[in-house]
Formats: structure tokens, C-alpha cells, sequence
């Protein structure tokens, strides 16, 4: 067993997609021990990681408890994890209908809020010349997306079974991102004025004290 740990976590420091994950291990309270591979040096392509993940991307997780399975794809880790290690439902919900609307959730962060909210950051920040309608596209998905969890959360408090799930943790990392650097001078922004809802729920979420070290972690190494 890697490090005297049940698993190891094969992530990044400033990718969002591997906090998440983090944030899921803490809250169930497994050990895990974190590998921060360097994107620069294409470490996350190299043989010993792509043996374990052939999209050569992160996170990763190997339980070695469980014959060293791996896992990859974020959500279907955390999927994984709930699965197999919430069985008294500590942070998923239990009925079947239930069940499908937290996975809803998470292909819903997946396949509508990262993407969008990747993209608006690489033409933002990384991309070698300034697409301003790209910018401009990107950046009002993630309002959008925005809008589409206010329209929830403004008439319930979590997004599933009346209470905190992996559902609400996964869009910690992206939402983030979105406050911090990728809506700063979208003209007339004001996540106060127009998400209020949103705040609050964001605020209570990184307020968990599982969810508040890995924050206090990922500060302390970027």
C-alpha cells in the first residue's frame, strides 16, 4: 500500500478536476496520498500514469484496498467512492430517484460547467492570442451555467435530498475559478446582486471543515 494510505491520488496543483476529488476522500475520511504530476514536463502523459489512466489526464485513484483498482474521470471517482465507502450515505442520498438526480448533477458539472468554464480560462489566460469572441462566448456559458443553479438553489438549499452531497462539492473547484478570475471584468457582473443564491450556497460548502483543509492544502502549495 502506497505510503501507508489507502489511496493514492494521482492529481494536479492547479487543476481543478483533482480538488474535487480531495474534497470527497477528506469528507469520508479515507487516507490517500496525493502525486502532483507536472504538467510541464508531461509527467500526466508518461508511461507509469497512462498505464493506470489512457487519457493521460488527472485525477486518478488507486485503491489499494481494493486490488489496486484505479479510477479515472472525476466524477466517476467520486461516483466510485460513494458507492463503495458511503454506505451510511454521510455525503449521497439513498432512494433510487434520488440517486439519479445527484448523478444527474455530476455529469451536469462534467459535461456543462467544466468544459465551459475550461475554456473561457484557456482563451482568458492561456491561450497565445486574444480571441475576444471566444472570451466573450465562454465567459456567458458560465453565466449561464450560473443561472441554471441559481434557478435551483433559489428554491432549495442543496441540490439534492434536502441536504450536502458530492453533488454540491463538485462544483467547488470550477466555481472558484469563476469568481476569482474568469468573471472579474465580465462587464456588470456581481455574483451578490445577480446569484445571491448561489453565494450562499458556495459559502457553506467551502465553509465544511473536510472541504476547508483541502482549500487550506491547495493554498499552501500554489
Amino acid at each position: 500500500m502506497s505510503h501507508g494510505k489507502q489511496f493514492t491520488l494521482y492529481t494536479h496543483k492547479g487543476g481543478p478536476n483533482g480538488w474535487k476529488v480531495a474534497f470527497v476522500l477528506e469528507e469520508l475520511g479515507l487516507t490517500y496520498h496525493s502525486i502532483y504530476l507536472d504538467f510541464a514536463k508531461g509527467e500526466q502523459k508518461g508511461p507509469e500514469h497512462v498505464k493506470l489512466n489512457p487519457n493521460g489526464r488527472t485525477p486518478t485513484i488507486v485503491d489499494h484496498k481494493n486490488g489496486d483498482f484505479a479510477v479515472w474521470e472525476s466524477c466517476a471517482i467520486i461516483v466510485y467512492l460513494v458507492g463503495t465507502y458511503d454506505k451510511q450515505n454521510k455525503i449521497s442520498v439513498s432512494d433510487p430517484k434520488e440517486r439519479i438526480t445527484q448523478l444527474q448533477w455530476l455529469f451536469f458539472q462534467a459535461s456543462g460547467q467544466g468544459p465551459y468554464f475550461g475554456q473561457a480560462y484557456w482563451f482568458k489566460a492561456y491561450h497565445p492570442e486574444k480571441v475576444p469572441s471566444a472570451i466573450e462566448r465562454y465567459q456567458k456559458e458560465t453565466i449561464r451555467v450560473l443561472g441554471v443553479l441559481e434557478s435551483v438553489l433559489s428554491k432549495q438549499e442543496w441540490l439534492v435530498g434536502g441536504k450536502f452531497t458530492v453533488a454540491d462539492v463538485s462544483f467547488v473547484p470550477w466555481d472558484i475559478s469563476a469568481f476569482d478570475a474568469l468573471l472579474v471584468d465580465y462587464p456588470g457582473f456581481s455574483l451578490e446582486k445577480d446569484f445571491p443564491a448561489v453565494k450562499a450556497w458556495h459559502e457553506k460548502v467551502i465553509s465544511r471543515p473536510a472541504v476547508a483543509a483541502v482549500l487550506a492544502i491547495k493554498a499552501s502549495i500554489n
